[in-house]
């Protein structure tokens, strides 16, 4: 398990996702891409990432029809 992966995975949304208003699945997997590689740039390896959360994709999904503060499903 990867608490770092998790971290920035967090961090990471925190920065861009507030500037990021879309239901797009295109956008919000051109997202996932750049967190994937902004994680690598970073030295921290995919798999830390989505052996804590399994889809990236999934993740920002919800973050953003949940942008309101409702709980996810």
């Amino acid at each position: 398990m990867s608490t770092r992966g998790v971290n920035f995975l967090d961090k990471w949304m925190a920065d861009h996702l507030p500037d990021a208003m879309t239901d797009d699945p295109v956008a919000i997997s051109d997202l996932a891409d750049d967190v994937m590689k902004a994680a690598d740039s970073a030295g921290i390896g995919v798999n830390e990432i989505t052996e804590e959360v399994g889809s990236v994709f999934e993740v920002i999904l919800d973050a953003m029809q949940h942008r309101d503060g409702s709980l996810a499903d």
